[in-house]
């Protein structure tokens, strides 16, 4: 089981004015560090008999978002990387899929809630279960996507999201 989860957002900037340096770290972190880690951990599940990899995407991953044009592209390649790994090694009994977080209280969040209160509240109001959801929540579905009961689901994302996919 390998839960390959990373991810930065980047500076709020209209595609035009994004900095080019800025995306490819971005890109760099948020696509080529998760298939840096499934291109190691695929052959020594190969070795071993099989697996199960979830990869970190986004609620981005499937709709765009202003302003962080790098962050939603990379969300995207991350969604693509794992549909293609999983067409791969379904065969060889490796299971891979991705989690979609929706806005979570934790890490991004968590440091601009700590600079605009009101914006948490705000954003609450936008989701449908009418609340962030925690980080315990986006944890135990990776885990859920792990284990037995998800064995026979492979090359998928699972959001987390409050439901607000559903808007």
């Amino acid at each position: 089981m390998r839960a390959n989860i990373a991810g930065i957002v980047g500076s709020p900037q209209p595609t035009a004015d994004t900095d080019t340096a800025e995306f490819r770290t971005v890109m760099d972190i948020n696509v080529t560090g998760i298939y840096l880690a499934m291109k190691y951990e695929l052959p020594l599940m190969l070795a071993t008999g099989g697996g199960s990899i979830v990869n970190a995407t986004s609620y981005v991953s499937v709709v765009a978002f202003p302003a962080v044009c790098s962050y939603v592209a990379s969300k995207h390649a991350v969604a693509g990387l794992t549909k293609v790994a999983a067409l791969e090694y379904a065969r060889q009994n490796i299971r891979v899929n991705s989690i979609g977080p929706g806005p979570i209280d934790a890490g991004m969040l968590k440091a601009f809630f700590a600079t605009d209160p009101a914006a948490k509240q705000a954003l609450a109001n936008t989701i449908p279960l009418g609340r962030l959801g925690e980080v315990h929540e986006v944890a135990s579905a990776v885990l859920w996507l792990c284990s037995e009961a998800a064995s026979f689901i492979t090359g998928t994302t699972l959001f987390v999201d409050g439901g607000v996919l559903i808007q």
